[in-house]
């Protein structure tokens, strides 16, 4: 591999635009080639940031020899279809969350992955910040003794717009897939994977899609996650790991800057750490890194949990009753036992 890793983009939204701000934290990465279903679109977005090759299909992004790696920034419900396409060809794959729709997708994709030897890894860029980074560090030192709970919300209010992405079933809206795969992944860091009860509402609005959840999920020897997520509603986006000797805070947990420590007995312990940009640069950092480690997944965001998040989504969406006009022509739950 050559000294820079050169990115290809699929998908020029909003979150496009700030992956490529971050990249440029990274002295040995580079944009190569971006791509849009609109010629016009790709063109205005490469000369923006000075990228050498624009395509108005995803199919000239990833058949580009100069591509080692692709981020997929598209909305979910394509994300299955471009990483796919981009596996075939050959290249490692950073793909936005939600990683896909539902878990059979997912499970597509990674068979696929391990099969060719390609990276692939769901670009969940909360898990690879500075202060998650620390979280994780006193919670490997074992200082706030044996996790018994932990607690995330998620929520915002969106306008209300019932055709855009966040509210229309047909593209997949609601509060589950875009925010509420949050504090379900954070969960799933701080308490091993997937839970073994789950216990979930939802309150689906007039387009048919979530605008809030709440779920309790139950985890071997008595451990228990508290969680929501709301796209209609402003909740204070904190999480809390509370332990039999302590308890760690963290604000804004889906792009935190600082963590703070209680122990019982002693003085807080805070830490603090300003982002690079919007924090993309650090989810870029840990692909650059396993690739040029010889290795197919990161060993933070493995590909197995990812496909146990998608899962877990999946069986609360089942609780609910809720499945997208797409899915009605397929047997959507087929794995749940």
């Amino acid at each position: 591999m050559e000294n820079k890793i050169k990115w290809g983009i699929l998908g020029l939204g909003n979150i496009a635009h700030a992956f490529v701000e971050d990249l440029k934290f990274l002295t040995e990465a580079e944009v190569v080639a971006v791509g849009s279903r609109s010629d016009e679109r790709a063109t205005a977005f490469a000369q923006q940031y000075n990228i050498p090759n624009s395509y108005g299909c995803y199919e000239g992004v990833v058949q580009d020899p100069k591509v080692d790696v692709i981020y997929i920034a598209t909305p979910h419900p394509s994300h299955e279809e471009c990483a796919m396409l981009s596996l075939k060809a050959g290249k490692a794959v950073l793909c936005e969350k939600p990683f896909t729709v539902h878990a059979k997708e997912t499970d597509e994709l990674i068979t696929c992955a391990r099969e060719n030897k390609i990276f692939l890894m769901e670009a969940m860029w909360s898990r690879f910040l500075p202060a998650i980074v620390k979280v994780r560090e006193w919670l490997a030192k074992g200082v706030i003794g044996e996790i018994r709970q932990f607690k995330a919300d998620f929520g915002f209010r969106c306008d209300w717009k019932p055709e855009g992405r966040l509210l229309n079933p047909k593209l997949a809206g609601g509060a589950l897939l875009d925010v509420g795969v949050y504090p379900i992944s954070f969960a799933s860091m701080i308490l091993g994977g997937r839970p073994a009860r789950i216990l979930s509402l939802a309150h689906l609005g007039i387009t048919g899609v979530d605008e809030q959840f709440s779920a309790v999920f139950g985890y071997k020897a008595g451990k228990m996650a508290l969680l929501s997520g709301a796209i209609r509603t402003e909740t204070p986006k904190d999480a809390w790991i509370i332990g039999t000797e302590g308890v760690i805070h963290v604000p804004n947990f889906w792009r935190a800057d600082s963590a703070t420590l209680w122990l019982q007995g002693k003085q807080a312990e805070h830490y603090e750490m300003p982002l690079e940009g919007t924090g993309k640069s650090y989810e870029a950092a840990e692909v650059m890194r396993c690739l040029r480690a010889g290795k197919l997944e990161s060993d933070i965001m493995p590909l197995d949990e990812s496909l146990g998040i998608m899962k877990t989504m999946d069986i609360m969406r089942n609780q609910w009753g809720l499945l997208y006009p797409f899915e009605r022509k397929v047997a959507r739950f087929s794995f749940l036992e």
